[in-house]
């Protein structure tokens, strides 16, 4: 995939809709507009989604990408020089929230500098963008468990290196993983404007301290309106999951916030929906097949993306699966950062699925016969 040929979208270029995003963001706008009980039930969960998620989504990729650019660090050459520290490093980055951690590691990998352990570590420590729910509305299970990934990182990565003497590495180079944008455009500062005020008020609700207004704007209008513009962000990225590192901090925070906040939005509309309106019971309907779940839990780590495992910690939030389960989707799976995974390293990105997925059963397996009700 070559991207030189790109010209740089700056604030003169909007960019294309996608008629897939347009018309999925075309049906969240009806739903949050529609009268009565389901618009009030959706911008309320709109609302819910950008305050709890998002707002701390876009402050940790804004720290994250802002020190990166500062101290111009090239993590891929300090890990090919820690030898034998390279897995626990590997699986530190990959256990930080988000996806940006596993895809430095895979593009070191792919340029020779680190072991295939590595990546395997990496992955395995990885939640992906589920990590900014957990973290967010479950922070006592995100205590737990980001140590637990952390932990099976470490070790399944050197077991790899031991015993797997397999070289996944692509030949003739990698390629670019993402279109640059260039500028920093309006709708980047209308995002972070929005964002403020909202990871204020999330704050305050994990001190269990309501806050209805800040400078006297309701938290709804602010709440909505970075919704909104994110959504707006999002149908007209050139982005597909990740952004390019050379992109400005505030630019890349806009990007990737708006395509979690996306997933974020539907999984939090799923579970209610299915609730008040279906008349389903998830917590009785899951109790019944709840040996098999910490299986379906890492099948579903399998699929490429955060949509999926978003989803997941989604009803472990609302009580719906039980602990285990969500240990076993987020040792499984690599979220947003597969895809990458998969461009730079095709071959190293599924046999480390696959390596990851043996410790996310025997941990979550565990915990199901020997600790039941952990967490739940």
């Amino acid at each position: 995939m070559n991207t030189t040929a790109l010209p740089e979208i700056g604030l003169a270029r909007l960019g294309q809709f996608r008629p897939r995003r347009l018309l999925l963001v075309a049906a969240l706008v009806a739903l949050a507009l529609a009268p009565g009980e389901l618009g009030a039930l959706t911008r309320g969960l709109m609302q819910d989604a950008f305050v709890q998620v998002s707002a701390f989504v876009a402050a940790t990729l804004l720290l994250f990408y802002g020190l990166e650019k500062l101290f111009r660090f090239d993590m891929g050459v300090a890990m090919g020089k820690a030898k034998t520290m390279q897995v626990p490093i590997a699986a530190f980055l990959g256990a930080t929230p988000g996806c940006g951690g596993a895809v430095v590691v895979v593009a070191a990998y792919a340029s020779g500098k680190v072991s295939f352990g590595a990546v395997v570590a990496t992955l395995t420590a990885t939640m992906g963008d589920a990590a900014f729910l957990l973290i967010a509305t479950r922070p006592e299970a995100a205590l737990v468990l980001l140590p637990i990934q952390f932990t099976a990182g470490i070790l399944t990565g050197w077991l790899i290196d031991r015993y797997v003497a397999v070289d996944y590495r692509p030949q003739g180079g990698a390629c670019e993983i993402a279109p640059r944008i260039g500028q920093t455009r309006l709708r980047d500062y209308a995002y972070l404007a929005a964002a403020i005020p909202g990871l204020i008020v999330g704050a305050a609700q994990i001190g269990q301290i309501e806050i209805t207004q800040i400078l006297g704007v309701p938290v709804a209008v602010f709440a909505l309106a970075g919704v909104f513009t994110g959504l707006a962000i999002w149908t007209i990225s050139p982005v597909t999951a990740m952004t390019n590192p050379a992109d400005r901090p505030v630019t890349r925070m806009a990007e990737e916030t708006s395509f979690i906040s996306v997933w974020v939005i539907i999984a939090y509309l799923a579970y209610d929906y299915a609730a008040a309106y279906a008349g389903l019971d998830l917590k009785a309907l899951f109790q019944s097949i709840a040996p098999v779940l910490p299986l379906i839990g890492a099948a579903i780590g399998f699929i490429p993306g955060c949509g999926p495992q978003v989803l997941v910690a989604t009803l472990y939030v609302n009580g719906a699966i039980p602990f285990s389960a969500l240990l076993a989707n987020a040792i499984s799976n690599d979220g947003d950062a597969l895809f990458p995974a998969i461009a730079l390293a095709p071959r190293a990105a599924i046999m480390a699925t696959v390596f990851s997925t043996i410790p996310a059963l025997i941990v979550a397996y565990g915990l199901y016969f020997f600790a039941p009700g952990f967490l739940n």
